[in-house]
């Protein structure tokens, strides 16, 4: 199996670094404009896909010198290069630099009375043997970043890269609010258990707590307006490049409503989260008794019911790829 190399190289402040963090987030390792010298021994021999910035800063750059050196690497059976050039329009690339304030590397001069157009026009005319070369030309003039970063996934996705990670948590409110949670629900409008003598010393994970949430009639639909949320919601997540969500599910005492529908949504993600390669994690946080471990997600009916004086210990915490 060969080793995808991307070298990224183009004009500056076109998104090189951009695009290098994004390979970064796609499981590649990342090399920030190493000298030239060092680049083959920096691929040695690995398994895992490797990108490596390159660009008119580093040491010892040369164009030519850089398209010999990927000759080279396309003759190894194990390497799979990819030359990629970022560019966009000068006007785009003017507007960066003094937005920015920072000074172009080959702009004449010193820092006082720089001309960044002119930086732009003999950084232009050096790169262009690497942009006739390129086999990847990306032009970021009217690209926003979730679009970048949605074409970079597309081309150089490698299987198994990690998607959105996404954690459900149940929490009780008199606590305060998780500080993580990115969409909070309040459970509390569902009839509470803990007024259920049986059911006070269980939680939301025993059989018999959560046949008696789901039959609360406020409950199906509920369940079915946040799904219908979530479904399309999350999707749009990952478009737009975020890697963490937090779905926080509240009620009074964060044992018994709020761990219910948290299991159940859990279960409910983990069922689609091959096709969209998210990660599904489930926490409690008011029940310390459930650590972190598992692979599965705890059955949607729960473990055999415990007699109601005994609340049962499942040191189960659920973390579904």
């Amino acid at each position: 199996m060969t080793r995808p190399v991307v070298i990224i190289t183009g004009l500056s402040g076109a998104g090189r670094a951009s695009i290098l963090n994004m390979l970064e987030d796609l499981s590649f390792e990342t090399v920030d404009n190493p000298p030239l010298a060092v680049l083959e021994a920096l691929l040695g021999d690995g398994d895992l896909p490797i990108a490596v910035g390159v660009d008119t800063r580093s040491r010892g750059f040369d164009p030519p010198a850089l398209l010999k050196i990927l000759e080279r690497l396309r003759l190894r059976p194990d390497l799979a290069p990819t030359l990629l050039f970022a560019t966009a329009e000068d006007a785009v690339l003017l507007r960066r630099y003094t937005e920015t304030r920072r000074r172009h590397p080959l702009a004449p001069g010193g820092p006082f009375g720089t001309r960044v157009q002119d930086g732009i026009a003999r950084e232009t005319l050096l790169m262009a043997p690497l942009r006739e070369a390129a086999d990847l030309l990306v032009d970021t003039t009217d690209v926003p970043l979730p679009e970048l970063r949605r074409r970079m996934e597309a081309r150089f996705r490698p299987e198994g890269a990690p998607g959105l990670s996404i954690t459900v948590q149940s929490f009780g409110f008199p606590k305060g609010l998780p500080r993580e949670a990115d969409l909070v629900f309040d459970m509390r409008f569902l009839r509470n258990p803990h007024y259920v003598p049986a059911l006070k010393p269980l939680t939301g994970r025993d059989p018999g707590v959560a046949e008696y949430v789901a039959e609360d009639q406020a409950f199906p639909v509920f369940w079915q307006n946040l799904t219908a949320l979530l479904d399309p919601l999350l999707p749009r997540y990952v478009a737009e490049g975020k890697k963490y969500l937090t779905i926080a599910l509240g009620c009074t005492g964060g044992r018994h409503r709020s761990v219910f529908v948290a299991e159940k949504l859990a279960a409910h993600l983990a069922e689609t989260s091959s096709m969209h390669g998210w990660r599904v994690e489930l926490a409690h946080r008011e029940l310390p008794e459930i650590a972190r471990g598992s692979n599965t997600p705890h059955a949607e009916n729960g473990p055999p019911a415990a007699p109601p004086d005994i609340a049962p210990c499942d040191p189960h915490m659920t973390t579904v790829e």
